[in-house]
Protein backbone atom coordinates (compact mmCIF):
# COMPACT_ATOMS: atom_id res chain seq x y z
CA UNK A 1 0.00 0.00 0.00
CA UNK A 2 1.63 3.25 -1.10
CA UNK A 3 2.14 5.63 1.97
CA UNK A 4 -0.63 8.50 1.41
CA UNK A 5 -3.53 10.30 3.43
CA UNK A 6 -6.85 8.46 2.83
CA UNK A 7 -9.95 9.95 3.30
CA UNK A 8 -12.07 7.14 4.88
CA UNK A 9 -15.85 7.24 4.82
CA UNK A 10 -17.26 6.51 8.14
CA UNK A 11 -20.88 5.17 8.37
CA UNK A 12 -23.96 7.29 8.44
CA UNK A 13 -25.50 5.95 11.58
CA UNK A 14 -25.73 2.47 13.19
CA UNK A 15 -25.43 0.71 9.73
CA UNK A 16 -23.12 -2.41 9.32
CA UNK A 17 -19.96 -1.36 7.86
CA UNK A 18 -20.12 -4.64 4.85
CA UNK A 19 -23.46 -3.04 3.61
CA UNK A 20 -21.83 0.52 2.99
CA UNK A 21 -17.57 0.02 2.59
CA UNK A 22 -15.70 -1.88 0.30
CA UNK A 23 -13.66 -5.01 1.60
CA UNK A 24 -10.51 -2.72 0.37
CA UNK A 25 -11.18 -0.26 2.94
CA UNK A 26 -11.00 -2.63 6.04
CA UNK A 27 -7.90 -3.66 4.67
CA UNK A 28 -6.66 0.52 4.47
CA UNK A 29 -7.23 1.18 7.44
CA UNK A 30 -5.78 -2.32 8.81
CA UNK A 31 -2.63 -0.72 7.55
CA UNK A 32 -2.43 2.49 9.12
CA UNK A 33 -1.41 3.66 12.51
CA UNK A 34 -2.06 7.50 12.50
CA UNK A 35 -5.43 8.83 12.27
CA UNK A 36 -6.96 12.29 11.73
CA UNK A 37 -10.16 12.91 13.17
CA UNK A 38 -12.73 15.05 14.35
CA UNK A 39 -13.63 13.12 17.78
CA UNK A 40 -11.23 10.77 19.09
CA UNK A 41 -13.83 8.20 20.99
CA UNK A 42 -16.08 8.06 17.76
CA UNK A 43 -13.14 7.08 15.49
CA UNK A 44 -11.98 4.48 18.30
CA UNK A 45 -15.80 2.75 17.92
CA UNK A 46 -15.55 3.56 14.45
CA UNK A 47 -12.30 1.15 13.80
CA UNK A 48 -13.42 -1.21 16.61
CA UNK A 49 -16.51 -1.36 14.33
CA UNK A 50 -14.73 -2.23 11.27
CA UNK A 51 -12.23 -4.96 13.07
CA UNK A 52 -13.17 -5.83 16.99
CA UNK A 53 -9.29 -7.46 16.79
CA UNK A 54 -8.15 -3.75 15.98
CA UNK A 55 -4.81 -2.87 18.67
CA UNK A 56 -6.79 0.53 19.87
CA UNK A 57 -3.61 1.77 21.96
CA UNK A 58 -0.99 1.32 19.26
CA UNK A 59 -2.52 3.89 17.15
CA UNK A 60 -2.08 7.80 17.10
CA UNK A 61 -5.30 10.08 17.05
CA UNK A 62 -4.85 14.03 16.34
CA UNK A 63 -7.95 15.72 17.23
CA UNK A 64 -9.16 18.42 13.82
CA UNK A 65 -12.26 20.28 14.64
CA UNK A 66 -12.92 23.96 15.33
CA UNK A 67 -10.71 24.34 18.37
CA UNK A 68 -7.04 22.89 16.38
CA UNK A 69 -4.80 25.87 15.84
CA UNK A 70 -3.47 26.32 12.45
CA UNK A 71 0.25 25.91 14.20
CA UNK A 72 -1.25 22.23 15.43
CA UNK A 73 -2.72 21.64 12.12
CA UNK A 74 0.63 22.18 10.28
CA UNK A 75 2.03 19.62 11.71
CA UNK A 76 -0.09 16.72 11.50
CA UNK A 77 1.29 15.47 8.22
CA UNK A 78 4.96 14.85 9.60
CA UNK A 79 4.22 10.90 9.87
CA UNK A 80 2.98 10.69 6.48
CA UNK A 81 6.44 13.29 5.10
CA UNK A 82 8.43 10.86 7.14
CA UNK A 83 6.80 7.66 4.66
CA UNK A 84 4.01 6.46 7.27
CA UNK A 85 0.51 6.52 5.42
CA UNK A 86 -2.07 8.37 7.52
CA UNK A 87 -6.19 8.34 7.24
CA UNK A 88 -9.06 11.24 7.85
CA UNK A 89 -11.91 10.13 9.64
CA UNK A 90 -15.28 12.29 9.60
CA UNK A 91 -18.09 12.07 12.26
CA UNK A 92 -20.19 10.53 9.45
CA UNK A 93 -20.08 10.09 5.99
CA UNK A 94 -17.09 11.45 3.72
CA UNK A 95 -13.82 13.50 5.21
CA UNK A 96 -13.39 16.62 3.52
CA UNK A 97 -17.10 17.17 2.60
CA UNK A 98 -18.73 20.14 4.51
CA UNK A 99 -16.38 18.69 6.98
CA UNK A 100 -13.13 20.56 8.67
CA UNK A 101 -10.87 17.46 6.87
CA UNK A 102 -10.63 19.83 3.95
CA UNK A 103 -8.00 21.58 5.84
CA UNK A 104 -5.48 19.33 6.04
CA UNK A 105 -6.01 18.09 2.41
CA UNK A 106 -5.37 21.17 1.17
CA UNK A 107 -2.25 21.36 3.08
CA UNK A 108 -1.02 17.32 1.27
CA UNK A 109 -1.95 18.94 -2.29
CA UNK A 110 0.04 22.05 -1.33
CA UNK A 111 3.05 19.69 -0.10
CA UNK A 112 2.56 17.14 -2.98
CA UNK A 113 1.74 14.70 -0.75
CA UNK A 114 -0.16 11.43 -2.69
CA UNK A 115 -4.00 11.72 -1.27
CA UNK A 116 -6.19 9.02 -1.99
CA UNK A 117 -9.86 9.23 -1.52
CA UNK A 118 -12.03 6.13 -0.62
CA UNK A 119 -15.23 4.91 -1.77
CA UNK A 120 -18.53 5.38 1.09
CA UNK A 121 -21.61 7.04 2.19
CA UNK A 122 -21.78 10.45 1.20
CA UNK A 123 -25.49 11.73 2.76
CA UNK A 124 -25.55 15.25 0.07
CA UNK A 125 -24.25 12.57 -2.96
CA UNK A 126 -26.98 9.97 -2.06
CA UNK A 127 -29.70 12.83 -1.13
CA UNK A 128 -29.33 14.10 -5.05
CA UNK A 129 -29.45 10.56 -6.39
CA UNK A 130 -32.68 9.57 -4.91
CA UNK A 131 -34.77 13.00 -4.94
CA UNK A 132 -35.23 12.73 -8.56
CA UNK A 133 -33.71 16.92 -9.22
CA UNK A 134 -31.33 18.46 -10.81
CA UNK A 135 -28.07 16.41 -10.47
CA UNK A 136 -26.34 17.99 -12.95
CA UNK A 137 -26.42 21.41 -11.46
CA UNK A 138 -26.43 21.87 -7.41
CA UNK A 139 -24.89 23.85 -4.50
CA UNK A 140 -24.67 22.83 -0.94
CA UNK A 141 -24.85 25.85 1.66
CA UNK A 142 -24.22 24.14 4.89
CA UNK A 143 -26.23 25.51 7.45
CA UNK A 144 -28.59 28.25 7.29
CA UNK A 145 -28.57 31.65 9.35
CA UNK A 146 -30.05 30.14 12.77
CA UNK A 147 -32.03 34.01 13.44
CA UNK A 148 -35.37 33.04 11.77
CA UNK A 149 -35.38 36.62 9.74
CA UNK A 150 -32.56 35.86 8.36
CA UNK A 151 -32.74 31.97 7.33
CA UNK A 152 -36.01 33.61 5.78
CA UNK A 153 -34.39 35.91 3.66
CA UNK A 154 -31.84 33.06 2.75
CA UNK A 155 -34.39 30.89 1.45
CA UNK A 156 -36.31 33.09 -0.57
CA UNK A 157 -32.56 33.92 -2.27
CA UNK A 158 -31.84 29.96 -2.40
CA UNK A 159 -35.01 29.72 -3.52
CA UNK A 160 -34.42 32.23 -6.19
CA UNK A 161 -31.11 30.84 -7.69
CA UNK A 162 -32.71 27.48 -7.91
CA UNK A 163 -34.76 29.44 -10.71
CA UNK A 164 -32.56 31.48 -11.99
CA UNK A 165 -29.75 29.08 -12.67
CA UNK A 166 -32.44 26.16 -12.71
CA UNK A 167 -29.67 24.16 -9.87
CA UNK A 168 -30.98 22.27 -6.92
CA UNK A 169 -29.96 23.97 -3.38
CA UNK A 170 -28.97 21.96 -0.86
CA UNK A 171 -28.73 22.71 3.08
CA UNK A 172 -28.85 21.29 6.39
CA UNK A 173 -30.22 21.99 9.81
CA UNK A 174 -28.99 20.78 12.97
CA UNK A 175 -31.79 18.06 14.00
CA UNK A 176 -34.31 19.56 16.87
CA UNK A 177 -34.32 22.85 14.59
CA UNK A 178 -35.73 20.56 11.45
CA UNK A 179 -39.23 21.52 11.75
CA UNK A 180 -38.81 25.06 11.96
CA UNK A 181 -37.11 24.83 9.28
CA UNK A 182 -39.58 23.05 7.34
CA UNK A 183 -42.04 25.29 8.72
CA UNK A 184 -39.97 28.41 7.18
CA UNK A 185 -40.19 26.30 3.49
CA UNK A 186 -43.63 25.74 3.43
CA UNK A 187 -44.56 29.31 4.68
CA UNK A 188 -42.04 31.29 2.16
CA UNK A 189 -41.75 29.39 -0.50
CA UNK A 190 -43.70 29.22 -3.81
CA UNK A 191 -46.38 26.43 -3.91
CA UNK A 192 -44.90 24.75 -7.14
CA UNK A 193 -40.89 24.76 -5.84
CA UNK A 194 -39.93 21.52 -5.45
CA UNK A 195 -39.04 20.23 -1.44
CA UNK A 196 -36.92 16.92 -0.90
CA UNK A 197 -36.90 15.86 2.42
CA UNK A 198 -33.82 13.11 3.21
CA UNK A 199 -33.26 11.46 6.36
CA UNK A 200 -31.15 8.93 7.97
CA UNK A 201 -30.18 7.70 4.85
CA UNK A 202 -28.67 4.33 4.75
CA UNK A 203 -29.89 3.63 8.16
CA UNK A 204 -33.27 2.41 9.89
CA UNK A 205 -35.85 4.41 9.20
CA UNK A 206 -34.38 6.12 6.37
CA UNK A 207 -36.76 8.78 5.13
CA UNK A 208 -37.03 10.22 1.59
CA UNK A 209 -39.44 11.83 -0.12
CA UNK A 210 -39.56 14.78 -3.16
CA UNK A 211 -42.84 16.69 -3.23
CA UNK A 212 -44.14 20.49 -4.04
CA UNK A 213 -44.23 22.81 -1.24
CA UNK A 214 -47.86 22.92 -1.71
CA UNK A 215 -48.22 19.02 -1.54
CA UNK A 216 -45.86 18.84 1.88
CA UNK A 217 -48.22 21.14 3.50
CA UNK A 218 -50.54 18.14 4.61
CA UNK A 219 -47.94 15.57 5.10
CA UNK A 220 -44.98 16.66 6.86
CA UNK A 221 -43.63 13.80 8.62
CA UNK A 222 -41.69 13.69 12.39
CA UNK A 223 -38.24 15.02 11.90
CA UNK A 224 -37.37 15.40 15.51
CA UNK A 225 -33.78 14.10 15.86
CA UNK A 226 -33.44 12.98 12.54
CA UNK A 227 -29.91 14.05 10.50
CA UNK A 228 -31.52 15.50 7.56
CA UNK A 229 -30.54 17.09 4.24
CA UNK A 230 -33.07 19.53 2.57
CA UNK A 231 -33.06 20.24 -1.31
CA UNK A 232 -34.87 23.08 -3.55
CA UNK A 233 -35.22 23.10 -6.97
CA UNK A 234 -37.94 24.50 -9.65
Amino acid sequence: MDAALYLIPVTLGDTPVEKVLPSYNKEVILNIRHFIVEDVRSARRFLKKVECGIDIDTLTFYVLNKHTSPEALSGYLKPLIDGKSMGILSEAGCPAIADPGADVVAIAQHKGLKVVPLVGPSSLLLAIMGSGLNGQRFAFHGYLPVDSGERVKKLKLLEQQAYTEKQTQLFIETPYRNHKMVEDILQHCRPQTKLCIAANLTCEGEYLKTRTVKEWRNCVPDLSKLPCIFLLSP
